[in-house]
């Protein structure tokens, strides 16, 4: 392989890591964080992982991801009030935010939604709809050929 065909190579590989989409994961139970940055891993996305909601709002400042999947409930405090704090700070509020929770009823549904997250997907949840959220709320128009499963 010549010089300039490995440093094309190169570029490309820089490129696609440089264009990964960052997810803050905010979960306190290990293996279902574990299992969903693995997977997000795997489609292409750069996941973090913030077991509580302080951890949360500091990662979110720190290193503004491109989308939040939020739990419920933490050790530390409600979800919800992490998304409100995200959506009155300058710095985060245009950050999206996706629920995923056990938690389930029309009225949680609902202060998710006026606490401005933008999606609310139940545990267990598909994975693929889950990734179909995520693309669609960070404006990623891969297929879906490659899917969670």
């Amino acid at each position: 392989m010549n010089f300039d065909a490995a440093k094309t190579q190169l570029d490309e590989v820089s490129l696609r890591t440089i264009n990964r989409s960052r997810i803050l994961i905010v979960d306190d139970d290990p293996d279902q964080a574990e299992c969903l940055s693995y997977r997000l891993e795997q489609q292409g996305y750069e996941p973090q992982i913030a077991p509580s909601c302080s951890a949360a709002l500091v990662a979110a400042e720190l290193s503004c991801p491109d989308l939040i999947i939020l739990d419920i409930c933490l050790p530390d405090g409600d979800g919800l009030s992490v998304c409100e704090q995200l959506n009155d700070d300058t710095a985060t509020c245009e950050i999206p935010v996706i629920v995923l929770s056990a938690m389930d009823g029309p009225n949680l549904v609902r202060k998710a939604r006026a606490a401005g997250c933008e999606y609310y997907l139940r545990k267990p949840y598909d994975p693929n709809a889950l990734l179909a959220l995520i693309k669609n709320a960070i404006g990623r128009d891969d297929d879906l050929s490659n899917p969670l499963l």
